[in-house]
């Protein structure tokens, strides 16, 4: 195949890529064959009550635990395309970290191919489950649950509001150091937890230590992926060289898990803010 004949089946596969809202089911049949490429949307599947017509998602979808029992199709950045297909699905569920390549390959098959970009903050997290949620037929039950995860979290931000803002690093990746950034949904963990970002100005996430130790956070917080084999651990080691810096020198650093912190539905969303606002204000986080 040609460069020009590949962008041109690219820009062809690419018209049949639906946004939600212009995804919703015709003559009221909604989709009973689901592929879930990436684990927000398999929790948010799952949080609907559509865990049934789930077939398949991918290595690192982990919650709930029904989701471990499901047919893997790869990993959330390499998708077995063949395997996908041979599921016969009506629906596969993309993400922002999807490749646009093998999106492409599959919506080029005909299957209908929603994708969902990585949400910016906590509203936009409600917005994509609400989205979800018409497009499953389930547009009640998702109104309800995001009522639920709101109430949730304007509780938590009146029990750590009077108290001090203390200065926060999230650490979301390792080697290279990944910080929590305004534009990504975990800053709001920080924000509506009462604490202050150091990293919230930066363009990307990638950050050093020597940045870090400049700007001496309060709080250290670890959630990177692998913590379960110990590199959350070792992180934690790696920052207890950096004397300088308060939250070394007052042992607050902290490990928490990633699956929770980084790809949240609505309510796990209020579960990475509680645990974060205990982790930042103790008195009251809880």
């Amino acid at each position: 195949m040609t460069i020009s004949r590949f962008f041109l089946w690219l820009a062809l596969a690419l018209t049949t890529i639906l946004q939600p809202a212009l995804a919703f089911s015709q003559n009221g049949i909604f989709p009973q064959r689901i592929v879930s490429l990436g684990p927000i949307n398999t929790e948010n599947v799952f949080l609907l009550g559509a865990g049934d017509r789930l077939v398949a998602d991918t290595s690192y979808c982990v919650h709930p635990d029904a989701a471990r029992g499901k047919v893997k199709i790869g990993s959330v950045m390499q998708l077995n395309i063949e395997q996908i297909l041979g599921l016969q699905p009506d629906l596969i569920l993309a993400t922002g970290l999807t490749s646009p390549q093998q999106v492409a390959q599959l919506a080029a098959s005909g299957v209908r191919v929603v994708h969902f970009s990585q949400p910016s903050n906590f509203t936009a997290i409600c917005d994509q489950f609400l989205e979800m949620g018409k497009l499953l037929g389930l547009e009640t039950r998702a109104r309800e649950i995001i009522a639920e995860a709101q109430k949730e979290v304007r509780t938590i931000q009146q029990r750590v509001s009077g108290f001090p803002q203390k200065k926060v690093f999230l650490q979301v990746g390792a080697h290279p150091l990944f910080a929590s950034v305004a534009s990504s949904f975990t800053n709001d963990y920080i924000v509506l937890a009462g604490g202050i970002n150091i990293a919230a100005v930066q363009h990307d996430g990638r950050y050093n230590q020597e940045k870090v130790t400049a700007q001496n956070p309060d709080v250290i917080i670890i959630a990177v992926m692998g913590s379960e084999g110990g590199i959350g651990a070792r992180e934690k080691e790696e920052w207890l060289r950096f004397e300088p810096i308060s939250a070394v020198r007052n042992r607050q650093i902290f490990v928490v898990d990633p699956d929770i912190i980084c790809s949240p539905s609505p309510l796990t969303f209020v579960k990475g803010l509680a645990q974060v606002a205990a982790l930042i204000h103790p008195q009251k986080g809880q």
